[in-house]
């Protein structure tokens, strides 16, 4: 989920399946279309799991009262041993917590293998009957045709750099960010795909480039960790910090007003502060159109050799 239009896809994805549940006659149809798997618990799938385990609880049952919402099930599949395992493990342990609350049911040390359509298989026994699967296990890199495969760090796609971001075995071609594998011994498999390292690695290239045409030394890459929130749901957060691990209603808010001051100019943040000032008294989350249809003719199947 990249872009508004994509964003927009899963929420008129979700919709649909529950206007279609309410049609259907075919128990088993309608309990596949209000089951919803969630691939992947990074903080994208921890946060979208947490949204509609909110949705279930306060809103769904008045948008949807001839559907028994009780039914709707929200898993969250995580191939490692605990939610959230690029934060601390305090953080892991509150989250997983906030979400069991919420009814989330969290299956762990368990990897998605095949989708065709209707079922999912694992590496396990377990399987799912979804008509909707949301993949949140990250992401992969944009290669460029022409790299030597050898270089490509085969399950995600990312090139492999030294610490200066050149791309191994070249001295004039550099790659950085999500595209970037810089391995180190704290990151082994390179630094997390997030916006943090991208903007730390651009600076210093930034530098570094110029320090190359002046024929000086250049500064190897050190990614100064600020941080890292996940919001699972009102008033329910965690937040790690360098020194300091929080979480619930205090974490919570440290993420609003994180997010909010790094809105640009003044007028989108009180607008947007408004707005939440507003959802959070009246806990209703407006925006629930389907404003254009997503549903395509053939389902979405994936294999293991692509996952």
């Amino acid at each position: 989920m990249k872009t508004i239009p994509q964003s927009l896809n899963i929420r008129s994805l979700i919709l649909e399946n529950f206007e279609q549940a309410v049609l259907t006659k075919d128990e088993a149809e309608r309990n596949s279309l209000i089951n919803f798997v969630l691939v992947g618990g990074g903080p994208t799938g921890v946060e979208l799991a947490g949204a509609l385990a909110e949705m279930k609880k306060a809103i769904l049952q008045k948008d949807y009262p001839d559907l028994d919402i009780a039914k709707m099930e929200i898993n969250l599949v995580q191939s490692d041993d605990r939610v959230l395992s690029t934060m601390t493990e305090k953080s892991s342990i509150a989250a997983e917590k906030f979400l069991k609350n919420l009814g989330v049911t969290i299956w762990k040390n368990v990897r998605v293998t095949n989708y065709d359509g209707r079922t999912i298989t694992t590496n396990s026994d377990l399987t799912f009957e979804t008509a909707t699967v949301i993949w949140t296990a990250g992401v992969q890199g944009a290669a460029l045709p022409g790299i030597d495969s050898k270089l490509l760090v085969q399950r995600v796609g990312r090139i492999r750099v030294n610490q200066f971001n050149q791309v191994l075995g070249y001295n004039n071609l550099f790659a950085l960010g999500d595209v970037a594998s810089m391995e180190t011994v704290k990151y082994p498999q390179g630094h997390p795909m997030m916006a943090q390292p991208a903007m730390q690695q651009g600076n210093l290239l930034a530098e570094n480039i110029v320090k190359l045409i002046r024929n000086k030394a250049m500064t190897p890459f050190q990614y100064k960790d600020k941080g890292s929130m996940a919001t699972i749901g009102r008033n329910l957060a965690v937040v790690d910090l360098p020194h300091y691990h929080f979480s619930g209603i205090f974490a919570w808010f440290v993420w609003m007003f994180v997010h909010l001051f790094s809105l640009i100019g003044f007028k989108n943040k009180a607008v947007v502060f408004l707005n939440w000032v507003y959802n959070y008294i009246r806990f209703d989350r407006e925006g629930r159109l389907i404003v254009r249809p997503f549903k395509k003719k053939s389902f979405t199947t994936f294999t293991s050799d692509e996952v």
